[in-house]
């Protein structure tokens, strides 16, 4: 590595591989630091994982990237993905609710509407009078933040929010529209909402906008083999380049050395670092900043996480005859059990491709505070689920396997107020050189997003170690910031 390269010989130690440690430790060893990955489980990946259903691969976690955003492609990229990166087949969804599968509508922005008849056929005519009243309503105050499903009932009907908006962001949170912070969820719309009185008026700004710079390509891909291999691929490229991934290896404790960097403790392993990046989900974080960090971890002691079961099916394709489209959400005040179906074998031609006789559909149970359905077993959860689907799209058939897949904690929530929260997480940090925190709770709990925040702590690293550097070098002239600096 060349001598440009600040934190030559340093060693980093990155506790989690899920994909945000896998590309923390990515973007600091192509940096030229010696880094060594600990991962509690016995895999790599986080809730990524690629699996198995009747011979045909399939996701057992998420199963798409947005490639709106850079980051999750670009690492696909580097790893040597490009050519299995593939958008969806068909983009086409549906909504399950008033009884029927209807259209997913268009012209909205994250379920909200630019004008009421964007969502004609989804909501009554009651719902559809509502969202005209938003023209003459008096300016809702946004403050620093609000709950997206409170602002939007607000300005436009409780309708808007239980049949579009609820359903899609459970999509992305398995959460609460009424508790959701609009501005970490839907950052554009809370922009919008803070200069305009009219709702539908900032969302037609915002649409405005997107037509005036229109963005080619896919808004989602997908990765043949399944999304669950991409971080198998950073994990392959890391070790490549020389790092060390440990498995099977909690680390129990995180103190500063009293000669200099970070004591790292792994069962009966101590390992020394020259700097630590910490990419657990919120709650093992706390625990680990406690000692060095008390006031950080008593802020992520408070994230609050939501579980979730997904459900696999394969079903022989002879006996399988689906409505149109790549699956249906399902509004939660329709009293349903799954809150969404994937049709796997349709949205991803990959798996039609490799399996011509099967076709693999998901759905999901489970939100924030709605733990009952998840107390059942995996035998209960496959048979609400072919209740549901048959009730939805007539699939009478009987499949021939099923998988349940369970992620306790799987989400993080972010209510409102979040990002004052994660702020005052980095403030406590601010003063603890060569330890950064990354991962989905705290920008973004999509895969880019995870990789954003990755690549920025990797940043943070990268810079303290250059700091180190020119201090050991210099102490005099770092004192007063370096020439040319």
């Amino acid at each position: 590595m060349s001598g440009s390269h600040a934190g030559d010989g340093r060693r980093v130690v990155v506790i989690g591989a899920g994909i945000a440690g896998l590309a923390a430790a990515h973007r600091l060893v192509l940096r030229g630091a010696r880094v060594t990955v600990l991962e509690a489980s016995d895999r790599v990946g986080g809730k990524l994982l690629p699996g198995e259903i009747a011979g045909a691969r399939v996701d057992l976690g998420a199963e798409s990237l947005l490639a709106r955003r850079p980051e999750a492609v670009g690492l696909a990229r580097e790893v040597g993905l490009a050519d299995r990166l593939q958008p969806p087949a068909t983009a086409t969804a549906s909504l399950w609710t008033r009884g029927a599968l209807r259209p997913m509508p268009k012209g909205h922005v994250m379920g909200v509407p630019g004008t009421a008849a964007a969502l004609a056929g989804v909501l009554s005519d009651e719902g559809l009078a509502r969202i005209e009243r938003d023209a003459d309503l008096p300016r809702t105050e946004v403050g620093d933040d609000v709950a997206v499903g409170a602002y939007v009932a607000a300005r436009l009907g409780r309708e808007v929010v239980d049949r579009l908006v609820e359903p899609l962001l459970g999509g992305v949170y398995a959460g609460d529209a009424y508790r959701i912070s609009m501005r970490s969820a839907v950052p554009q719309l809370f922009r919008a909402a803070r200069t305009h009185t009219s709702l539908t008026e900032a969302v037609r700004e915002i649409q405005a906008q997107s037509a005036a710079s229109p963005q080619t390509g896919p808004v989602f891909m997908g990765i043949a083999g399944g999304v669950g291999t991409l971080p198998l691929a950073v994990a392959e490229s890391v070790r490549a380049h020389g790092a060390e991934i440990l498995t099977g290896t909690p680390v129990t404790g995180l103190r500063r050395a009293p000669e200099d960097g970070w004591r790292v403790t792994a069962g009966d392993r101590v390992l020394h670092a020259d700097a630590v990046v910490v990419a657990v989900p919120a709650p093992a974080a706390a625990r680990l900043l406690h000692a060095e960090a008390p006031g950080a971890a008593a802020e992520l002691a408070g994230v609050e996480y939501a579980s979730m079961a997904l459900i696999t099916l394969a079903y022989r394709r002879a006996e399988t005859d689906l409505p149109g489209g790549s699956g249906f959400l399902v509004p939660p005040v329709d009293g349903r059990t799954i809150k969404a179906s994937t049709f796997a074998s349709r949205k991803w031609g990959w798996i039609a491709d490799e399996n011509p006789d099967l076709v693999v559909l998901r759905t999901s149970v489970g939100r924030h505070g709605e733990t009952e359905i998840l107390r059942h077993d995996d035998a209960d959860l496959v048979e609400v689920s072919r209740h549901d689907l048959r009730a939805a799209t007539g699939l009478a058939a009987t499949p021939v396997e099923a998988r349940v897949t369970r992620w306790q904690d799987g989400l993080p929530q972010y209510p409102v107020g979040h990002h004052a929260r994660v702020a005052r997480v980095r403030e406590h940090l601010a003063g603890l050189a060569g330890l950064a925190v990354c991962g989905a709770a705290y920008d973004g709990v999509g895969v880019p997003a995870c990789i954003a925040s990755a690549y920025a702590a990797a940043d943070q690293i990268h810079g303290d170690l250059r700091a180190v550097q020119r201090l050991a070098a210099d102490p005099v002239q770092s004192l007063h910031g370096g020439a040319g600096e």
